[in-house]
């Protein structure tokens, strides 16, 4: 199409200069998206597969490739869209891969171009943007090595690396959960009865169920191994792609090294267990020093919430041991800090800063300031998150599309409010008025602009309930100002923001009664969705979505138009 070439050649342009000295390549990977039977518990249940695997392939490219994945949707009955978590889509913003904001779902039986160009080197991942697919195991990792090298490369050594991906899992559909989060009374999608690691798990349960709906056999489900020589070094690249629960990482027995959040080099520090939140990217590194003659637990654990699902394992084993890859330690699997120590993951939070030969300062000043107050209200009888006490609803017509077509009729005109009556406002108390409205509005911002959002969390509709948020934010990384307990205070925090050494990311935590400040640059034309990456919350109304420069963007593809008001243009 003629888009294309002058969409990649501009593309191009923007890559620094140590990207451009190695001649780009093109990654292509051809899916077919379906439903298949998998245990990866144990358990028998429909997932949905790529290419009939959960987690997916991984895609591993090189920083200035272009990635081309080709997405045939073979569900049948249901609608697919796919996003690629971290990647900025600079330039192409229809490829975002979010259901109503930068593009119509990939009907039955349609096959999807996917292209952008890789930019930056890091870690990242991709999953499911349609309903509530994610938590189905439309997923997998994003690996995008650095095309640096020497002092511009990367700020740490290691020998050799590993992918984790970390997920929690249900024995429901997400017809259920969804259902459920909609009804009236809530039926809420409960606590999940497994977590994976790299798509493995074991149901503790399994000799519960009746006979062929679970077999603790099955290779299909065996604890995943990560080998290691002894002396070596490891790069241990760690995503979190769960629909609910924050973790604890932990690798028995080996500190860990924090050195990349979210594609972006951290200040080392050491840390024994990691708190990994839905949507963050981590790289560790690890020193297998340890005893090689017995084997090792790798550890995940609920952290945030009242756990009620057992550990996720899985195994470091060192070569030439004495011990079988695959026997289990002689020890029981670690679980973890307190769910509820609030400190301990603030500390954690605090401490990822820019890498000293890494930092990009922030403007020093923001053009634009919206306070974000996240509260759980009703409307209609129904449970639902509101942020400013406006829930968040998609509209039928997506807002890239009908921004550049001219049908302002496809959503509400109205912006959200930016601010909420902050002075006098508990947030240690429920929220005096449980009411609220639902909006497809968004916020218009000027192309260019320095914006800060504080986002402000507070109790739930229960006494004494507040819950930790992980918030993306698509086509931008934004630095992390700071982090608060209590009533953010425009006139007294901004202070104290760290406006030396902040490190950029694309996801991040808001602690239970807290709040988390962040900045960003309005210069990527688009439309861009940012939301609590709870795939329930989200689904529940936890999100806004951004406009910039949306004149500056190029002629769409016909292929991302075919509903709400385009219908009849596919």
């Amino acid at each position: 199409m003629g888009w294309q070439p002058r969409l990649l050649c501009c593309l191009f342009l923007s890559l620094s200069l140590a990207a451009a000295a190695r001649a780009a390549a093109t990654v292509h990977q051809e899916w077919e998206i379906s439903y298949q039977f998998k245990s990866p518990d144990c358990v028998r249940k429909l997932a949905v597969t790529i290419n009939g695997q959960t987690p997916g392939p991984t895609i591993r490219a090189t920083q200035g490739d272009t990635v081309v994945v080709t997405v045939r949707n073979s569900l049948l009955t249901e609608n697919v869209a796919i996003h690629w978590h971290g990647i900025r889509q600079i330039g192409t913003p229809w490829a975002d891969g979010t259901e109503g904001v930068t593009q119509c779902p990939i009907l039955p039986g349609d096959t999807f171009n996917y292209t952008f160009v890789v930019d930056r080197p890091g870690t990242y991942m991709y999953h499911a943007h349609y309903g509530m697919q994610r938590s189905a195991g439309l997923n997998g990792m994003i690996v995008v090595n650095s095309a640096r090298g020497g002092p511009d490369g990367e700020p740490f050594t290691y020998d050799g690396e590993h992918d984790v991906l970390l997920n929690d899992w249900w024995h429901k559909s997400t017809y259920e959960e969804a259902t459920g989060l909609a009804s009236v009374p809530i039926i809420w999608v409960g606590e999940p009865q497994s977590l994976l690691i790299n798509g493995r798990g074991r149901w503790f349960s399994c000799s519960r169920m009746a006979a062929g709906a679970c077999n603790a056999t099955l290779p299909e489900c065996a604890a995943p191994v990560f080998a290691v020589v002894p002396g070596k070094t490891y790069r241990f690249r760690i995503a979190s792609v769960t629909s609910l629960s924050a973790l604890n990482f932990e690798i028995e027995g080996h500190n860990m090294t924090v050195v990349e959040a979210d594609g972006h080099y951290v200040k080392p520090f050491v840390v024994k267990n990691l708190n990994i939140y839905s949507g963050e990217t981590y790289s560790v590194t690890i020193t297998a020093d340890q005893d090689p003659n017995r084997n090792y637990w790798v550890a995940s654990n609920v952290i945030s919430r009242e756990p009620g699902t057992p550990t996720g394992t899985a195994i470091l084993s060192y070569y030439s041991g004495r011990s079988s890859p695959r026997k289990p330690p002689p020890t029981t699997p670690p679980t973890g800090p307190a769910w509820n120590d609030t400190t301990y993951r603030f500390r954690q939070s605090v401490a990822t800063v820019a890498h000293p030969a890494h930092v990009q300062p922030p403007p020093p000043r923001a053009d634009r300031t919206i306070l974000l107050l996240n509260t759980q209200n009703k409307i209609d009888g129904r449970i639902k998150w509101a942020l400013n006490n406006v829930s968040f609803t998609l509209p039928h017509t997506p807002y890239l599309v009908a921004m550049k077509s001219g049908l302002l009729g496809a959503f509400d005109q109205r912006p959200p409010p930016e601010t909420y009556a902050h002075q006098g406002y508990d947030v240690y108390a429920p929220p005096p008025n449980p009411a609220a409205t639902v909006s497809d509005g968004l916020y218009r911002l000027q192309f260019g602009s320095v914006v800060d959002v504080v986002l402000q969390n507070a109790n739930m509709l229960a006494a004494n309930k507040s819950e930790t948020h992980p918030w993306h934010l698509h086509g931008h990384d934004f630095w992390v100002l700071g982090y608060g307990i209590g009533r953010f205070d425009p006139a007294v925090h901004p202070a104290s923001y760290n406006l030396k050494d902040p490190i950029l990311k694309n996801t991040v935590a808001v602690h239970p009664y807290g709040w988390t400040a962040l900045r960003f640059k309005a210069d990527n034309p688009g439309v861009w969705a940012f939301h609590c990456h709870i795939e329930s919350h989200f689904f529940m109304g936890m999100g806004i979505v951004f406009e910039e420069g949306v004149e500056r963007v190029a002629q769409l593809p016909q292929e991302i138009m075919g509903c709400g008001k385009t219908k009849g243009g596919h």
